[in-house]
């Protein structure tokens, strides 16, 4: 049983569904304008793709967008009951002006407006029912109707065509309609496209074919792939600008023809289309065809030096390995061995026996080799021959000096087939070596090195003869890891794994690190370590961004890099079975998981395009987004300070990725790191004057332009010269009434302390007067002691004395009595008169008045009913005398005086309790 795969190698194409443009499915009709941003006629709007992003303008009355055409600065549009342009704004978006609010009341009712075509100062708006000719310089209009149904109006050079169904073609000279065929043939098969050529205009009809008017007469025009061309319907049509056709159908994808008709590409659904039903075309400055879909937008890459298998079916499979030999091209997957003629579009077919995983392919004088999974299988001519099943097969080696014989690492080790006359069969294992040799090299002197991600590198020793191994070792440098390998270029072995690419030194056969080629695989390059080398004697490795290759110097031995920017993502292999081939001079095929794409290398060039910076805005907090003029310099309030810029490199090569770099002069003094983000947002800037610069670059491309926007993010009214001012003047003044304070505060301490100063010189002087007084008193205290004291000797003076003559009384008395002498009487009456009580008392009060003179006078005002006697004896008792000390002062017996006493406690009025003496020294 034969099974094949249809082969296919189409262009690039990038899909946009409408969820990535954000729009209605539909989309009727495409353009572009000078700076390659693309315009599409959506059912919910204008649709615009800058390269980097998608903006929607609703129509203006929320119809159906069904036409679009730019003309200089202006995109006309239009829908139901309306048209008119959008122009750009210095801001970057779009604004509409209504021209048919002009002639709005001429409007035929239900009218939809499908094309638009210009032509010098005219824009030529058609619908079913009219044509309307706006005059761009003076605003006016024209209408060519009388017609029952305009299909299409078209431009031809310097000539414009309308198609009336059921009439025939017309040419539109001096504002008039000219019938320029009426032939039947066209009356009635609706005419999609006129195209100019040499021979005449080719009229495109939707069913019929193609038909040539040449001198008012219509004939048959029969293109190359005709027969398959007339069972589609075709609704738009394009010539392209190297003279082909592009049809876009309504059930069968497009067909892309060269000039004379012949199908290069048929693309639909199934082989890489979003959608079999093709609205609109429209090729771009860069030969972009551009496919507005019944669903979505495809941009395919018709110029592109890359052309891709898809195998959507997974028929094919992951390819592994591929290689051009005798006439046809071979392709190693996952499901087996395929193979077609190489340089045609023919269905790949299965190799019968070869199902299963394919590793490897090997051309050696003439014969192919095929490692597989069931062992290595010889093919020729779509057959295949397992020559060795004893395990699976790796890879093969040529042995120097050795020709009849190939070396293969296999699963469980390394063996060597041998050729025997015209054929090749295997001849043994290599005893003592069991370990899977998935990458191998020989050096000249046949010194085995055997690459392991598990293990490293293992330098083995085989005998002379192959037939075993004598020793081997593991290499310390470089050391084990995941999808490293080994290769062979230039009579070097080079080892490639993360720790980046080394190169083996033959004399001392240790592996260098090679710091020039290993830079590649800095910045997070690294993916696999994967090394290819192809027949023109270039070495290939791939990285995260780019594809790598090495040629060998001109003058030296180091290898000169090559790389081509077609990121990791885009080629898709399996990682670590990257497969690269060449298959013609400068054609290259590249494995995938789900295919291969092919790259020719002549026409891998870059165009060059310039950065446009798109949209510049504002983002306020709690404020919507405001969007900035990108025209002139922006002048910003200081809580304006959060900033968007949007920027683009409108081009769309999908095999191509565009790197942007920026700048803010005032924030930062060096350009960032290169990245595919078109848009970057400063946040919380200072006031300032700033510089945004970008600038980009295509593949390997340098920067052709660096786009600058100058923006001033002012003060706060708080922070500007005149508040400056307006502070510094408020600063004087409070400086000066600060100091007047201070200074009024400092004079009132002043005088606070002064006059504390003054109180304590008060007190100081009340103290010291206290200290006199209490001096004094002390002086008066003494000096009423000492009164006292003389008052106490005078009164004891006077009671001695009286005592005495009392003693001299008494004996004066018996010595009277007994003698009865006159004398002695005499002396009596002489001593009765020096102890006289009033003498005593009177001497007595004298000396009491000038120790207490006030004593008599309180008690006697306190008791106005004591004598003077009893002034006496409170006296007496003041001086704090006993009973048998006052007896004398009085002259009176101890008896006496305690009656006396108790007398003058009822006087008193004393209880029983009181104290006589205590309440006389109270008072």
């Amino acid at each position: 049983m034969v099974f094949s795969v249809a082969a296919q190698e189409l262009p690039p194409i990038v899909k946009f569904g409408s969820t990535v443009y954000g729009a209605g499915n539909q989309n009727w009709m495409a353009t572009h304008d000078k700076n390659q941003f693309v315009y599409f006629a959506n059912n919910e709007g204008l649709l615009e793709f800058n390269g980097s992003n998608w903006n929607i303008y609703p129509s203006p009355n929320e119809t159906i967008i069904r036409s679009v055409k730019v003309v200089g600065d202006k995109i006309y549009t239009g829908c139901y009951m309306e048209f008119g342009y959008w122009k750009r704004q210095a801001n970057g978006f779009l604004k509409y002006t209504s021209l048919s609010q002009k002639i709005k009341n001429k409007l035929i009712e239900d009218e939809h407006f499908w094309n638009i075509i210009s032509f010098d100062h005219w824009v030529l708006f058609q619908s079913f029912n009219r044509i309307y000719v706006y005059n761009t310089k003076d605003g006016k209009f024209q209408f060519i109707d009388k017609h029952s149904y305009i299909f299409r109006c078209y431009k031809i050079n310097n000539s414009v065509y309308f198609q009336a169904i059921g009439e025939g073609l017309y040419e539109i000279i001096n504002g008039k309609s000219l019938l320029v065929s009426n032939d039947e043939r066209i009356k009635y098969n609706r005419i999609v496209e006129i195209y100019k050529r040499e021979e005449g205009l080719l009229l495109q009809t939707e069913r019929a074919g193609v038909f040539q008017l040449k001198e008012k007469t219509i004939t048959p025009y029969l293109f190359e792939s005709d027969s398959e061309l007339r069972q589609n319907s075709v609704f738009c049509a394009k010539m392209l600008s190297d003279g082909g056709f592009a049809l876009g159908t309504i059930s069968n994808g497009i067909y892309i023809l060269n000039r004379s008709g012949k199908i290069r590409y048929h693309i639909t659904q199934n082989s890489g289309l979003s959608n079999n039903t093709v609205l609109s075309i429209n090729e771009d400055d860069d030969n972009n065809l551009w496919l507005g879909l019944d669903n979505g937008i495809d941009c395919i890459n018709l110029q592109s030096p890359i052309r891709s298998f898809k195998d959507d079916s997974g028929f094919l499979g992951t390819v592994y390995a591929s290689i051009k030999c005798n006439g046809k091209l071979y392709v190693g997957t996952n499901q087996g061995l395929f193979y077609k003629t190489a340089d045609s579009n023919d269905s790949f077919t299965l190799i019968g026996g070869t199902k299963g995983q394919v590793w490897t392919l090997f051309e050696y004088q003439g014969q192919l080799f095929c490692g597989h999974d069931l062992g290595t299988f010889l093919i020729n001519s779509g057959q295949a021959q397992l020559i060795f099943k004893q395990s699976g097969t790796w890879k093969f080696n040529s042995i120097p000096n050795h020709p009849n014989l190939i070396m293969q690492g296999n699963y469980n080790g390394l063996s060597i087939l041998e050729k025997k006359g015209a054929t090749w069969t295997f001849r043994n294992k290599l005893e003592g070596f069991d370990i899977s040799s998935r990458y191998f090299e020989l050096t000249k002197q046949n010194q085995i090195y055997v690459g392991h991600e598990y293990k490293g590198i293992l330098k083995v020793t085989p005998a002379p003869d192959f037939l075993s191994v004598k020793k081997f070792d593991i290499l310390k440098s470089p050391t084990k890891g995941k999808h490293i390998s080994l290769a062979k270029y230039n009579g070097t072995i080079y080892y490639a794994g993360r720790s980046g690419i080394f190169s083996l030194d033959a004399k001392s056969g240790v592996f260098k690190k090679d710091n020039s080629l290993s830079s590649i695989l800095k910045n997070d390059e690294y993916i696999s370590g994967k090394l290819n080398v192809d027949r023109s004697n270039k070495m290939w490795l791939f990285t995260k961004n780019y594809i790598y290759y090495f040629t060998s110097g001109n003058f030296d031995k180091e290898l000169k890099k090559h790389k081509i920017s077609i990121p990791f993502s885009i080629t898709n292999p399996m990682i670590g079975y990257e497969s690269i081939t060449q298959i013609s001079d400068n054609e290259y095929l590249v494995g995938k998981t789900d295919g291969y794409f092919v790259i020719n290398l002549t026409d891998f060039r870059v165009k060059t395009h310039n950065i446009i910076l798109s949209n510049v805005s504002v983002n306020k907090l709690s404020e919507p987004i405001v969007n900035l003029s990108i025209s002139e310099p922006g002048e910003l309030t200081h809580d304006e300070n959060n900033l968007i810029f949007n920027y683009t490199v409108p081009q769309y090569n999908r095999f191509i990725d565009v790197e942007y770099q920026y700048m803010l002069e005032g924030l930062q003094g060096q350009w960032s790191e290169w990245s595919t983000k078109s848009s970057i947002n400063f946040k919380n800037l200072e006031p300032g004057d700033y510089v945004f610069k970008v600038r980009a670059k295509i593949a390997n491309s340098s920067p052709e332009n660096t786009v600058e926007y100058k923006f001033t993010i002012l003060k706060p009214w708080y922070a500007t010269n005149f508040a400056w001012i307006c502070y510094m003047l408020l600063f004087i003044t409070l400086a000066f009434y600060i100091n007047k304070a201070y200074r009024n505060y400092y004079r009132k301490q002043e005088e606070k302390l002064i006059e504390e100063n003054n109180l304590l010189l008060e007190i100081a002087a009340l103290e010291n007067e206290q200290q006199l007084m209490k001096l004094r008193n002390e002086q008066l205290s003494q000096d009423v002691d000492a009164k006292n004291r003389e008052l106490a000797a005078s009164t004891m003076s006077l009671i001695k004395k009286n005592e005495l003559l009392n003693i001299i009384k008494e004996d004066l008395k018996k010595s009277s009595e007994e003698n009865s002498g006159r004398n002695i009487k005499s002396v009596i009456s002489t001593i009765n008169s020096n102890i006289a009580e009033k003498d005593s008392w009177k001497v007595f009060k004298e000396a009491f008045d000038n120790a207490d003179k006030d004593f008599l006078k309180k008690i006697k005002a306190a008791h106005p009913s004591l004598t003077p006697s009893d002034l006496k004896l409170c006296a007496y008792l003041r001086l704090n005398l006993t009973s048998k000390e006052i007896a004398p002062m009085l002259n009176i017996s101890i008896r006496s005086v305690e009656i006396k006493r108790y007398r003058l406690r009822k006087k008193l009025n004393l209880l029983h309790d009181d104290g006589l003496v205590n309440y006389i020294l109270s008072i």
